[in-house]
């Protein structure tokens, strides 16, 4: 389907993009294309979308070798037009209607299993993490934020974006930004640009407790970041007896310590609390 095409379906379901559901299109077809493509090689893989609204990019990925395209949609309006879309595409496309945020991507589709959105700017973040403690059961994921958020996750330590996120995304996946997009390639242009990450989870999986130790250290060490760690990590309990059983000096800040020595911490931490119960 062309751009105008898509359009004119857009019109005629009447599907606005609402700024309350964080919503810019991606309706330019050589665009939803390229990012298909930044995903690799999906033969056998089965694909899940989050927020596809109109489907600019589910058309994209419909036209790979994905096995299956499962799309999330909680925009009930957008419904219709994917239910269209999915007709055409007998077999290889699920939609369902949905919140995200409270969807378990694994249990949706068999593996190999790969994620691919352009997501809602709203609910970026926090999709995201569930995903991140998820890793181990998702392939790759191609992911599309703001700009802003998409530096945060690939910063580097001791730079001004590098926090919390970077932390949790870069501890399980390899994090690639893959792409640039400036405001004028969505409906409605967005006030920032947007950008693509690339995820490959790493081979091991830390498990759930692991996963929440590290939560709770990267909390407590970038929620009061201007302090040293050694005052930043009393919320956790000895947190100079922490530190020194981590081989970290406590008048460091957060933002200096690698990804790997927040590891430490958080095995550190769980250690203490295993201890203790």
């Amino acid at each position: 389907m062309s751009d105008v095409s898509l359009r004119d379906a857009i019109a005629r379901h009447g599907l606005d993009a609402r700024k309350s559901l964080g919503q810019h299109f991606l309706l330019d077809p050589t665009i939803c294309a390229r990012i298909a493509a930044l995903a690799g090689d999906l033969s056998g893989r089965h694909v899940v979308e989050i927020g596809p609204g109109p489907g600019g990019l589910t058309r994209a990925l419909l036209a790979t070798p994905a096995v299956q395209v499962t799309a999330v949609e909680l925009d009930r309006r957008a419904i219709a037009l994917l239910a269209e879309l999915a007709a055409a595409h007998p077999g290889r496309l699920t939609v369902i209607e949905g919140d995200a945020l409270k969807t378990d991507v694994t249990a949706m589709v068999p593996a190999p299993r790969r994620v691919i959105a352009n997501l809602p700017y709203n609910v970026a973040s926090p999709l995201l993490v569930g995903w991140l403690r998820q890793a181990a059961a998702i392939e790759g994921m191609t992911l599309m934020f703001q700009q802003e958020v998409a530096e945060r996750i690939t910063a580097a330590p001791d730079t001004p974006a590098y926090g919390r996120l970077a932390v949790l995304a870069q501890w399980r996946c390899r994090c690639d930004l893959l792409l640039r997009l400036p405001p004028g390639a969505f409906s409605p242009p967005p006030k920032v640009w947007s950008a693509v990450v690339g995820f490959v989870p790493k081979a091991e999986d830390p498990g759930e407790d692991l996963f929440r130790a590290m939560e709770r250290m990267t909390a407590a060490a970038f929620g009061q970041r201007r302090k040293m760690l050694r005052g930043a990590l009393k919320s956790l309990g000895d947190a100079e007896g922490l530190l020194a059983a981590a081989g970290i000096e406590g008048t460091r800040r957060a933002e200096t310590l690698t990804v790997a020595e927040f590891d430490t911490l958080a095995r550190e931490l769980l250690a203490r609390q295993a201890g203790s119960s």
